[in-house]
């Protein structure tokens, strides 16, 4: 992605048709024998692969959301008010519990991403790769956003309940439903813990595989491979 994003920047083109850049991509190779057609398409596979495994990676650990105040999992909004509620009543301690449990079973679940992603970059073609070289810093995430949240969804909610009943997260969560719903004349809440807690680890997901894109693009030492250094250089 970045040897075909380096020449459009060095032939000074800004706006052109995807016919354009393959056609100037191959004018620009005639004056570089070591770098192809196949190099570039490669490449951006690779890097968008360990953008992905890295970040997933970093997310699946101990602390990879609960630790990162970027994407740590909140009180759901509709649940805001029991949390305000119940740290007033002294049981901030519960509240705690319930927020830490959320995102160790995001944690525990992240993993199950990464074959997901990992189908999707296969299965890229030039046409891909031309919007992704068009796009911005992130502009790889932005296209695994687009082909594979409703995957993610689908596959992360299973996994993210499994993980919910593993941590202790459903329970911690029925006390405190429970306790608020005690206080008299307060509004009953209903949140769908494993639907909320899926799009809440999905958005983390992606924003920590955009930074290790940022990363690859920018930075020579995440160019861990030879195929990385040669198109990214």
């Amino acid at each position: 992605m970045k040897a075909l994003f380096l020449i459009i920047a060095l032939l000074g083109i800004t706006s052109v048709t995807e016919a354009q850049i393959i056609d100037k991509l191959k004018k620009a190779l005639g004056k570089d024998k070591d770098l192809t057609e196949a190099d570039a398409s490669a490449g951006l596979k690779e890097a968008l692969i360990q953008g992905v495994t890295k970040g997933t990676d970093i997310v699946s650990q101990v602390d990879g959301y609960y630790g990162n105040p970027a994407i740590k999992i909140p009180m759901p909004d509709d649940a805001r008010q029991v949390e305000s509620t119940l740290r007033k009543l002294g049981m901030g301690k519960q509240v705690d519990e319930a927020i830490e449990s959320m995102n160790r079973a995001a944690e525990d679940a992240a993993s199950a991403a990464t074959p997901i992603f990992i189908h999707a970059i296969e299965k890229m073609t030039i046409t891909d790769a031309v919007g992704i070289v068009q796009g911005g810093d992130t502009s790889g995430t932005h296209y695994l956003r687009g082909r594979t949240t409703g995957q993610l969804h689908e596959a992360f909610k299973p996994s993210i309940k499994s993980s919910l009943d593993k941590v202790d997260a459903t329970k911690h969560w029925k006390d405190v439903m429970s306790a608020y719903n005690k206080v008299p004349f307060v509004k009953k809440v209903n949140t769908d813990l494993a639907d909320y807690v899926t799009g809440e680890a999905i958005n983390g997901l992606f924003h920590m595989i955009a930074q290790e894109e940022q990363n690859i693009r920018t930075n020579p030492a995440a160019r861990t491979t030879d195929l990385l250094e040669k198109v990214f250089k």
